[in-house]
């Protein structure tokens, strides 16, 4: 060993996590591919992973989340009763296409963002690797139902619009991990879980409650794993919190051409709640999707002052998240 290969090879840290200087400050190019914990033999090529920093990426969460994700895994085919999906009204089956259009183009966004980062992730940060990995799972699956839905009675997709992409396309810009995590993690997805919770409780049938309530309970493991990220930086790194604001009103600024979530989107969510187009019905579906963006300024607000921001920037800052929810 101390004459052959090993001999000047580099410690990596430990495989458990749970050791004192596990994981490193900073990764090392040479040490590559290897496993955290290997040696590695001196001579190895550097790679070139973007995200090397521990304190720019990290979060003591990844591996507990991870488990939580790998448990709480389900097949679309076994997990939802696709035959409960009894005929609608079909301006009330329109609405729920609409609504699914939406939400397949908006988890496209939630897929690409962390796959983009996952392939400039250094491997020593295992734990994290493989929540980002199994995140990009869970809305690769998301995608796939939501587009069974609009399909399940002989719909194709409905309206894509240009503010939304618009709106999606700045998450996908944005090239720093923590502050990109805060605009699709917290905000965006936070706001995404009222959301599917909204449709949990509305939708007028069976099939796009269970798909609802399947999706939230993925979507809030993904915002807790974007909130830990951040709590664990802003702990090391209190001023940051200036750049997550600067984030937010940025991207407002540069969104306020765009018309935010478009009226199709409005009034579907309006008649999935009001389950037809009586007036009174209408009123209450009106009344509900109100609720709902109440909700979801209260949610973010409550994220933004659990990060330290106070209450009255959190406030303003909740305000300014892009009308088109994510």
């Amino acid at each position: 060993a101390q004459a052959g290969r090993w001999r000047g090879a580099a410690a990596t840290g430990h495989s458990d996590p749970r050791a004192g200087d596990a994981v490193a400050a900073h990764a090392e190019p040479a040490w590559g591919l290897a496993a955290r914990g290997a040696m590695v033999e001196a001579g190895a090529p550097a790679f070139a992973f973007r995200l090397h920093a521990k304190h720019e990426l990290w979060t003591d969460s990844a591996a507990d989340l991870y488990a939580q994700a790998v448990a709480a895994q389900w097949n679309a085919d076994t997990a939802i009763d696709w035959s409960d999906a009894p005929p609608l009204p079909a301006a009330v089956e329109d609405a729920i296409v609409q609504v699914m259009t939406y939400m397949v183009e908006n988890e496209n966004a939630a897929l690409l963002v962390p796959a983009r980062f996952l392939g400039q992730l250094h491997p020593h940060f295992r734990e994290l690797q493989a929540a980002l990995a199994i995140q990009v799972a869970d809305e690769a699956r998301h995608i796939d139902v939501f587009t069974r839905r609009i399909r399940r009675h002989g719909r194709e997709p409905a309206l894509s619009t240009a503010g939304g992409q618009a709106s999606l396309k700045s998450l996908l810009d944005e090239p720093d991990f923590s502050v990109a995590g805060f605009l699709l993690s917290v905000l965006g997805e936070g706001t995404f879980v009222n959301l599917l919770q909204f449709l949990q409780t509305e939708a007028p049938d069976p099939l796009t409650r269970q798909i609802a309530r399947l999706a939230a309970r993925d979507e809030a493991r993904h915002v807790a794993l974007g909130m830990s990220h951040l709590l664990y930086r802003l702990e090391r790194e209190p001023d940051f919190r200036h750049r997550l604001a600067q984030a937010v009103e940025q991207r407002h600024d540069a969104l306020a051409g765009t018309a935010g979530l478009n009226e199709e989107v409005f009034d579907a969510l309006v008649l999935i709640a009001a389950g037809s187009l009586a007036p009174a019905n209408v009123a209450r579906g009106y009344a509900r999707v109100q609720q709902l963006m109440r909700d979801m300024a209260d949610g973010r607000y409550a994220k933004l002052v659990r990060l330290g921001f106070p209450r009255a920037q959190a406030e303003q800052l909740a305000a300014l998240h892009t009308r088109n929810f994510m």
